[in-house]
């Protein structure tokens, strides 16, 4: 399908099809939202654009799944964080998992029946990936136990599946991962609630949690594989919708202040509009089939930059607001100081650029 005309399509659908949220934008509010975006989507096929037939797609470029995630971030119709966390885990289950679980799986995530997480972080392992100690020692039926602790799992309270990385073996070969239920005996969930006063993460746990055997994702030692293959979804069609988001920001902003000869906010469409060129580039190599690696930690610094000069340029703009209200400007200042931590801190995407980009050498 050509793209133009998918945008045409899906806009003309959407003015017809009244999808904005209620009056309850309360986390519960906005999951329960995602739920119902993904559900009326689906339903009427746009959702299923971009992704292969054997896990319930119509096909297509993946470029199709942007367009559609930039009209529903533009409008305001689920918040892009969380709509577009489908662009990392769904991918993911499509390459590692069996294709008869993929199949069953994937339409449950897509159709918005179901909501999954991410067991990646833990404490004292968060951007240091490699040194996990979340454990899985084989059982004598066949399956596996896990036991340990993650942290900084996004919506964990609300999944009932987890993408779960644990160690096997020592080692970057000795990480393994599993699709596990959320429902599962011996999984617990507390969430965490950040700064900006919404309990979007959790610590969850794991004691002596019984995994089948035929919900390992790859092979034993695979983890560290599927970990690299999926950071750089987090960075490509995600990032799209994100920049789509911010750039609807900005024109608010415009719209409040009523300056849009103003310097700073010029600044910040430049910015914007720097990391909206960069994700353009990713979703060429996307759409042409290529691999995505390191050179997606520069879509996160220039991400993170943009988006955390926006704000700064809102909180100068509209003197007060973000101090003295309670304005959805302060909840999106306070959640933008973490854009430089959340899916890999600045620090550690500068020394992936200098190191496997550049060519710097480790120190």
């Amino acid at each position: 399908m050509d793209v133009a005309d998918f945008r045409a399509d899906v806009q003309a659908w959407l003015a017809e099809n009244d999808l904005s949220p209620g009056p309850d934008h309360s986390l519960d509010g906005q999951v329960a939202q995602l739920a119902r975006v993904r559900r009326a989507l689906y339903d009427a096929g746009w959702m299923r654009y971009g992704w292969p037939a054997g896990v319930g797609g119509l096909g297509g470029p993946a470029v199709l799944r942007a367009v559609l995630g930039e009209e529903v971030a533009t409008r305001d119709l689920a918040e892009p964080g969380i709509y577009s966390m489908v662009e990392v885990l769904a991918p993911t289950m499509i390459s590692y998992a069996r294709p008869e679980l993929a199949a069953e799986m994937v339409p449950r995530l897509l159709s918005g029946r179901e909501q999954w997480c991410q067991g990646f972080s833990e404490p004292g392992s968060g951007s240091d990936l490699a040194s996990l100690g979340t454990r899985a020692t084989p059982r004598s039926d066949g399956a596996w136990s896990v036991d340990g602790q993650k942290v900084w799992t996004s919506l964990a309270q609300y999944a009932e599946r987890c993408v779960l990385l644990t160690r096997t073996a020592p080692g970057h070969d000795g990480i393994t991962a599993f699709f596990v239920d959320m429902d599962t005996p011996g999984v617990t969930v507390r969430p965490l609630r950040t700064m900006h006063g919404v309990d979007e993460f959790a610590e969850v746990f794991f004691d002596d949690v019984v995994v089948p055997a035929d919900r390992m994702l790859g092979g034993p030692g695979d983890g560290w594989r599927l970990a690299m293959d999926l950071l750089p979804h987090e960075r490509s069609t995600c990032f799209w919708h994100r920049i789509a988001y911010l750039f609807a920001r900005l024109d608010r902003l415009v719209a409040e202040t009523g300056v849009p000869d103003d310097a700073a906010l010029g600044s910040a469409y430049l910015a914007l509009h720097t990391a909206r060129c960069r994700s353009h580039g990713t979703q060429r190599r996307l759409a042409a089939g290529e691999r995505l690696g390191p050179e997606t930690s520069v879509d996160k610094v220039l991400l993170a930059t943009a988006e955390q000069q926006l704000f700064d340029t809102a909180r100068d703009l509209l003197p007060g607001v973000l101090e003295l209200t309670g304005s959805p400007w302060r909840t999106e200042y306070l959640y933008s100081r973490a854009a430089t931590i959340y899916g890999g801190t600045a620090e550690i995407q500068r020394n992936i650029i200098a190191r496997r980009l550049l060519d710097l050498g480790r120190e």
